[in-house]
């Protein structure tokens, strides 16, 4: 099956225009599957000009993904065809260009001409000043396709999830409850086990407070909320492990022992994975719709000078194929459970007495 991945450039005025450039300079990202960018072919032009060194990018301009050429590089124009590119320069026009390529890649997702998402980062104050209406790309994405998005941070380091997303600091303990932690920990044994293969995922979740609340006296959530959480998930079957305070838990490399960590709040796991992971990727798991993201922001400061590191980007479009078809497989294995049984233990000859076995108990 040829897959169709919809890549939306961002903010024409941050790095999201140039990184996808340098990461289509190699012709072999055509070889994986066909690609859809939803941007500004001014800011294409204006980014190609800073970064080219030899290895041309040529794309083909489409009105939608139903009319992408497989092996070629396809284009969805999106915002006013006179827009001025000045990059690390924030406005509601550039807020607007990157609002109509989220809109008309969700809508070819919709459509079914597109099968997975890969967003390039955007401004979030532009968007509102084009009238966006949401808070964000997970924001967005949610009510476009249903359901409560878990928001997870990716790399071969580590995994992070996180119990509230894009929510101020000073409203993260009021929106704090049992039901939503339990909530969170089943989305990401979830996401573990079918979008990344993990057989019994091993689930690290971190406390609220200082030092866990130190027995109550910095704080009751743990007592109240979080632990409680733990032990209904892990009577459930779920290998969920804390609270653990959040400082020493990475400072002593304790994340290392479990397969993913759940955050209470944004930046509590987006720091130490940021410090001490080099490009990660974002995630959106609970979606019907795979969409990952790098994890860097438009990077005004260095846009438009040829210096902006694609690794990030790159690593989202891989994580997202691999993680598409992880849900294919795991498709396949729910409509033919046989099968799974047989890849589970070896193989069909190495296992023929077992599967007649389990054949004739069923």
């Amino acid at each position: 099956m040829n897959i169709t991945i919809g890549i939306t450039l961002g903010d024409p005025a941050g790095v999201g225009t140039e990184t996808i450039i340098k990461i289509f300079r190699d012709p072999r990202m055509l070889e994986m599957a066909t690609f859809v960018l939803y941007g500004s072919s001014k800011a294409l032009a204006y980014y190609k000009s800073k970064v080219e060194d030899g290895e041309s990018v040529n794309y083909t301009l489409v009105r939608s993904a139903a009319d992408a050429v497989e092996g070629k590089l396809n284009l969805v124009e999106c915002g006013k065809g006179d827009v001025k590119i000045t990059p690390g320069s924030p406005s509601a026009e550039y807020g607007a260009v990157a609002v109509e390529s989220l809109r008309r890649a969700a809508a070819d997702v919709k459509e079914g001409d597109v099968d997975l998402l890969v967003t390039a980062p955007i401004n979030k104050n532009s968007m509102d000043e084009a009238g966006f209406g949401a808070v964000g790309h997970t924001e967005f994405l949610a009510g476009e396709f249903g359901g409560e998005p878990l928001m997870l941070m990716c790399s071969e380091i580590m995994k992070v999830g996180l119990a509230t997303i894009h929510l101020p600091v000073a409203e993260v303990a009021a929106a704090l409850s049992k039901e939503l932690i339990t909530k969170r920990i089943a989305q990401l044994d979830r996401a573990l086990r079918e979008d990344f293969g993990v057989h019994k995922p091993r689930i690290a979740v971190l406390a609220l407070n200082p030092h866990a609340g130190d027995g109550g006296l910095l704080g009751d959530e743990e007592q109240q909320i979080i632990a409680p959480a733990i032990r209904e998930s892990y009577d459930g079957g779920i290998l969920a492990f804390g609270p653990f305070a959040a400082d020493g838990f990475f400072a002593a490399g304790t994340f290392k022992k479990y397969d993913a960590v759940l955050a209470m709040y944004h930046d509590q796991g987006l720091a130490p994975f940021k410090t001490l992971t080099p490009n990660g990727v974002n995630v959106t798991t609970n979606l019907s719709v795979v969409r990952t993201s790098p994890d860097h922001g438009t990077g005004y400061d260095i846009a438009g000078r040829g210096v902006a590191d694609e690794s990030s980007m790159r690593n989202a479009i891989y994580m997202a194929l691999d993680i598409f078809r992880s849900r294919e497989r795991e498709e396949e294995y729910a409509a033919n459970p046989l099968k799974h049984y047989e890849r589970e233990r070896g193989g069909r000859d190495a296992n023929v007495k077992d599967i007649k076995e389990l054949k004739e108990t069923e």
